[in-house]
């Protein structure tokens, strides 16, 4: 299979599919670039937040990072899987925090995790191929 076989199949069936997933992946990238960009300024209510898991303020910095990145990296077309699967664990880290330590309902996480999961699904092919790719340059391959 040559490289454009390969990233014709990490577009789902149907150009209405493929732009739907584009559609969930932008609004997902913003939702976390905007949340990380909030715990790196300091709101408030993520510093109160993050007081209330105890970790201290350093974990929210890491949090905000690991947000921002996974926002940003959602949005790049090679590297949209590999960030959805980065925010799949992070958002399973949430939905427990959400549930067994601040006492939140873990519901905005778990639907995030879910989106975050299908995006993830939806461009492994593509995710698979960018491992691939490393592997044979970490090898000398072509």
């Amino acid at each position: 299979m040559n490289a454009n076989e390969a990233i014709s199949k990490t577009v789902p069936k149907g150009r209405v599919a493929g732009k739907a997933l584009w559609v969930v992946q932008v609004v997902l990238g913003l939702d976390f670039i905007i949340g990380g960009s909030l715990k790196l300024l300091g709101v408030p209510s993520m510093v109160n937040l993050f007081g209330r898991i105890g970790a201290g303020q350093w974990f929210r910095y890491v949090v905000g990072s690991l947000e921002l990145a996974g926002g940003i990296g959602v949005l790049i077309p090679a590297l949209g899987g590999l960030a959805a699967l980065g925010l799949v664990s992070l958002l399973t880290a949430a939905t427990f925090t959400n549930a067994f330590i601040v006492d939140d309902p873990p519901w905005a996480p778990l639907f995030w995790l879910v989106v975050a999961a299908i995006v993830a699904w939806r461009r492994w092919p593509r995710t698979k191929m960018l491992f691939s790719g490393l592997r044979r340059r970490r090898v000398g391959l072509p």
